[in-house]
């Protein structure tokens, strides 16, 4: 790989910190016609990059907001995480909260602070851009697969651009309510949100770094003994 897709590689992280400054829609329209560059099956090409900003996305996050406030039921069009987490993965989770909360200075037991900062889902991590990834629903799972590679190449030009950004997994526990808001048509599906911006570099929440599995632990080499 070159050198510099090796670095960014290496510095992209989730960004759940951000400046006002503003993004050119020609910048955002860069990232979007990348990621579509990513591979599919059949060329499918499934999903679809939702980008909003200024009061349309406030809109959106005032929505999510009263929802979670008021105790609206949480959505279950798809399955985020296993149904049963197994022990290692339920520890990698753990470490990766904890890691995030000590960053931010709140206590394991604050519950309401974990609350508040869960809460930030909802609001883009005050991301001047807020984008809705959705996927058709009659694609089968392998599509997500796709749409999962289109997303990375969607992060990885946003850094390229200089930009920071986090995926938002949250946003799908209320899916159908992003769905209504938008008015989206009835065949989409809402998958994730990505926030977008310029890092806020002195925000101590960016600073910190999960962790990564060993090339031990996720890969085998079979053959090369025989070359």
């Amino acid at each position: 790989m070159r050198a510099d897709l090796l670095e960014i590689l290496a510095q992209r992280h989730s960004i759940r910190a951000y400046t006002n400054d503003r993004i050119e829609r020609a910048t955002l329209e860069r990232i979007c016609s990348a990621a579509r560059r990513a591979p599919s099956g059949a060329n499918l090409q499934p999903g679809k990059f939702h980008v909003l900003t200024g009061t349309a996305l406030q809109a959106l996050i005032d929505r999510l907001l009263m929802a979670q406030d008021t105790g609206e039921p949480i959505s279950s069009e798809y399955s985020y995480f296993p149904e049963r987490m197994s022990r290692a993965l339920k520890d990698r989770q753990r470490r990766a909260g904890y890691a995030l909360y000590e960053a931010l200075g709140i206590e394991r037991r604050d519950v309401q602070g974990r609350r508040a900062q869960f809460a930030r889902n909802y609001a883009f991590f005050g991301a001047p851009v807020g984008v809705v990834v959705t996927i058709e629903r009659a694609m089968g799972k392998g599509c997500f697969m796709d749409l999962g590679m289109a997303i990375m190449t969607f992060l990885l030009s946003a850094e390229d651009e200089g930009l920071g950004t986090s995926g938002i997994g949250a946003l799908a526990n209320y899916g159908p309510i992003v769905h209504e808001h938008l008015n989206l048509p009835e065949d989409e599906l809402a998958v994730c949100g990505i926030a977008v911006g310029f890092p806020d570099k002195d925000a101590k929440v960016n600073q910190f770094r999960t962790e990564r599995c060993s090339l031990a632990e996720f890969t085998t080499f079979r053959g090369f003994e025989d070359i």
